[in-house]
C-alpha cells in the first residue's frame, strides 16, 4: 500500500520502522536517520520534540530490524536492495590463517607453561612469597578455632 493513500489513522497503527520501510521503497533513495525520522515524523504530523524525545528509539529499532542496513555513508537502505557478494577464496584463506594462528598460540600457551620457573631461584623466591602469610596451629589451637 502506498504512504499517500493511508489515512493518518492507518499510519498510526504502524511501527516507525514499517512506515520507513514503505518510505524506503516509494522513493528508492538513501537516508540519514534523521532525514528519515523526520519524514516519518511528518507522515504522523509528530512534533519537532517527539521527534527529539523518539529519535533514539528509532535508531535501535533501524539497527535490530533485518529489513535495514546501515552503509558505510551513514545511510539507510533496505536489506533487500543489497546482494551480500561472499568470495569464496578469500573465505578459505581467511580460515587457513586462522587456523595457522590457533596453533602457534597453542604451542605460546605450552612454552609460557613451561617457562613459568625459568630458574631454583625463581622456584624459591615463590616458595618464599607464599609460605609468609601461614601460621602453624597445634590440634588444640584447631580445636578452639572450631568451636
Amino acid at each position: 500500500m502506498k504512504l499517500s493513500k493511508m489515512t493518518k489513522e492507518e499510519l498510526e497503527l504502524l511501527p516507525y520502522t514499517s512506515i520507513a520501510k514503505l518510505y524506503l521503497e516509494e522513493n528508492n533513495k538513501t537516508m540519514t536517520t534523521a532525514d528519515l525520522f523526520h519524514q516519518v515524523c511528518s507522515l504522523l504530523g509528530l512534533s519537532e520534540r517527539e521527534y527529539q524525545e523518539k529519535i533514539a528509539d528509532f535508531f535501535q529499532s533501524l539497527t535490530t530490524s533485518k529489513e535495514f542496513i546501515l552503509l558505510d555513508d551513514g545511510k539507510w537502505d533496505l536489506r533487500s536492495n543489497h546482494k551480500v557478494k561472499i568470495d569464496m577464496e578469500e573465505l578459505y584463506e581467511d580460515k587457513e590463517e586462522d587456523y595457522e594462528d590457533d596453533i602457534s598460540s597453542e604451542e605460546d600457551d605450552e612454552y609460557n607453561q613451561e617457562d613459568e620457573y625459568n630458574s631454583i631461584d625463581d622456584e624459591e623466591e615463590y616458595a618464599e612469597e607464599d609460605l609468609t602469610d601461614l601460621t602453624i596451629l597445634n590440634e588444640e589451637e584447631l580445636d578452639e578455632e572450631g568451636e
